[in-house]
């Protein structure tokens, strides 16, 4: 129960949290942001990790010279990149195993065979969109995987999703951040950027499951 209401502390309060570790560990700070974009991009166990904020938060505090910003976009871009690619080959080692298993509670080769020929087709712009999303860019790189997506198809789109996803939120932090209404409102902001692409994606999802059941 702590480590569950410190994760939630950290998650709404990524910007405290992050100034105080700046002000303690100055550097390190650059090995914090990379483990966190990293983890929540590479490992299925950590979906809900503040990515959006944590990124406008970055771009915020090198706007006031707390982080340099190339080095800041650096770390956090081959955080993404790395993330995705480890996400990925972890589904594409699984995937093979996947397709030997019978239709059981836990598996079903028709929704594989979807997923395979979905990603064949649309995998490219799913891999770039899922990066603004939270807990889809998580899921999305795995499932590439599975669906034995070409990694070389893949690698492209994941790292045009990174340097939009990263440059996209660093720079407006970074620009925006030193706005005074910014500052005093950064706690709502961060709201927004955990609540509005969270429900859009539940939005996806249950609309999709509508389709599905209407085919």
């Amino acid at each position: 129960m702590e480590l569950a209401a410190f994760l939630l502390d950290f998650i709404l309060h990524v910007d405290s949290y992050l100034e105080t570790f700046v002000q303690t560990y100055g550097a390190w700070v650059y090995a914090l942001l990379f483990l966190i974009v990293f983890v929540e991009t590479g490992v299925l166990l950590m979906p809900f990790l503040p990515g959006d904020s944590l990124l406008f938060v970055v771009g915020a505090l090198c706007g006031a010279g707390m982080l340099h910003f190339p080095l800041a976009c650096t770390v956090l871009l081959l955080a993404a990149i790395l993330g995705d690619q480890c996400n990925y080959t972890i589904g594409r080692f699984l995937g093979p195993k996947v397709f030997r298993w019978e239709d059981s509670r836990w598996f079903n080769r028709r929704a594989f065979e979807q997923a395979h020929g979905f990603y064949a087709r649309y995998g490219g712009v799913t891999i770039v969109v899922a990066r603004f999303m939270p807990f889809v860019r998580t899921f999305a790189p795995f499932v590439a995987g599975v669906a034995q997506m070409g990694r070389a198809r893949f690698s492209l789109f994941n790292v045009c999703g990174a340097l939009l996803w990263v440059l996209g939120l660093c720079t407006a932090g970074y620009f925006f951040g030193r706005l005074a209404w910014v500052r005093e409102n950064l706690d709502k902001i961060i709201w927004v950027l955990l609540l509005v692409p969270g429900l859009i994606a539940i939005l996806g999802a249950w609309r999709s499951g509508r389709r599905a059941k209407a085919v």
